[in-house]
């Protein structure tokens, strides 16, 4: 296989399967950084292999076969058990209480509801303002809106969020 061809094909299983890879290798890691990382070695260890691999089964099924291999190889590194095991118990130890814990998720599933009960175009800005964490232009470009209309719509759905907050049961600290 020639290198252009190689590179052909690398390009279209990323598209393909970029995204699915992503969702999987979280599912095992359960870290954005590191899980970009690992996606990233899996493409490479895919484009290093295709001659061996040779279409013996799907590129799909390959893919998937060197990123759960990567994720076990990951969980079982000295880095894993060691670092991050450690920053886990470190947290762990720091909390005040199981209590004050079980408290704070019960409140943020309660945003969460909140925030997907809102209208789509108020939901939207907000989960991209504040958990995909886009600026205004960024939101306006992906929107395909001006950066007004994300400014406006992002400031009247805070206050629906904070109507709802006030007449429901939520409590909620700004």
């Amino acid at each position: 296989m020639t290198p252009n061809e190689k590179e052909k094909l690398l390009y279209e299983v990323m598209n393909q399967h970029g995204d699915y890879l992503k969702r999987l290798i979280y599912t095992y890691v359960k870290e954005p950084q590191k899980t970009e990382d690992l996606v990233q070695e899996v493409f490479i260890k895919f484009y290093k292999s295709i001659d061996v691999f040779g279409g013996r089964s799907s590129a799909k099924t390959y893919l998937y076969r060197i990123a759960v291999n990567e994720c076990k190889n990951y969980l079982k590194s000295w880095h894993y058990k060691k670092v991050e095991v450690t920053e886990k118990m470190k947290n762990w130890l720091k909390r005040d209480s199981l209590e004050l814990d079980i408290l704070q998720q019960e409140q943020n599933q309660s945003i969460g509801q909140l925030v997907n009960s809102l209208p789509t175009k108020y939901r939207e800005v907000i989960w991209l303002h504040y958990y995909v964490e886009l600026s205004i232009a960024e939101m306006a470009e992906v929107l395909k809106c001006s950066p007004n209309t994300v400014k406006t719509r992002l400031a009247r759905g805070r206050k629906l969020a904070k109507i709802t907050i006030e007449e429901g049961d939520l409590e909620y600290e700004y």
